[in-house]
């Protein structure tokens, strides 16, 4: 009985991410075509990124200063105290801000998008549009792939911001490091494909965030109780898309054998 479960919910999981899929095409056919709702598209920019400010920023202060607490006193002890920041920098830029704030929108935001979506689902307001002859994809999905698309970027470059300076703050008060050496160790080991590399990586988790979470909710099928199975399965699939998508992005873009600390 719990293998057939597990099959069958399996089953459900590949058709709906099949149909996410085949809604991320339909998004790019429309927005080629120039399909966009301007005024959705800026209501859902906002609850997207200012919304999300507040948490994101917190999270990247926290995130940085913990880094610098783990990693501090082991390169102080090895005499290498001087690049404490720009450690800090190429991991935040690379990895730890687009992969945790896309994380925190995939809970906050993508979650969001699945319950509300679902909810027109099965009250049947997505059957009323489609009658008035309204695309429920020009006017509810491309305004929040937009707003996720524009907006994470944004807030990744804040929370590295964020973060060095929640890193710097432990540098200098609890390991009496210079902020002049930390911070000129963060410009020298920065490269500004770093920064081109954290806002595409950024832009690639938005729509994807955004792209799932509407595509389970245009999916919902059983009333209150799969309002709440599509969102839980949603921000479960959107995590899972990100950290799978962040590793296939880093390889491309990372791979090699060069050192970003050496120089070479």
């Amino acid at each position: 009985m719990n293998q057939t479960t597990s099959k069958s919910s399996l089953g459900e999981w590949s058709q709906r991410l099949l149909a996410a899929i085949f809604l991320g095409g339909q998004v790019l056919v429309h927005l080629l075509r120039g399909k966009i709702h301007r005024r959705n598209t800026l209501q859902q920019m906002a609850a997207v990124g200012p919304d999300s400010l507040f948490i994101a920023l917190l999270t990247a202060i926290f995130v940085g200063a913990v880094f610098t607490i783990q990693v501090a006193r082991e390169f102080i002890n090895f005499g290498a105290g001087n690049i404490i920041g720009g450690v800090l920098s190429v991991a935040l830029t690379r990895e730890l801000s687009p992969v945790l704030t896309a994380v925190i929108l995939a809970g906050r935001v993508g979650s969001a998008f699945a319950a509300e979506i679902g909810t027109m689902r099965v009250t049947e307001q997505i059957d009323a549009m489609l009658m008035l002859k309204t695309d429920p994809i020009d006017y509810l999905v491309i305004p929040r792939v937009l707003a996720c698309c524009l907006m994470l970027p944004i807030l990744t470059l804040l929370s590295l911001v964020t973060g060095m300076f929640g890193g710097l703050i432990i540098a200098t008060n609890i390991y009496n490091l210079s902020d002049t050496v930390f911070l000129d160790s963060a410009r020298n080991f920065l490269d500004i494909w770093d920064i081109f590399s954290a806002m595409i990586k950024a832009c690639c988790f938005g729509t994807l965030i955004a792209v799932i979470g509407c595509s389970w909710g245009l999916t919902t099928t059983g009333g209150a109780k799969g309002v709440g199975q599509s969102t839980t399965s949603a921000v479960v699939t959107a995590l899972l898309i990100i950290f799978v998508s962040n590793f296939f992005l880093s390889w491309l873009m990372f791979q090699g054998t060069g050192s970003a600390f050496l120089g070479l």
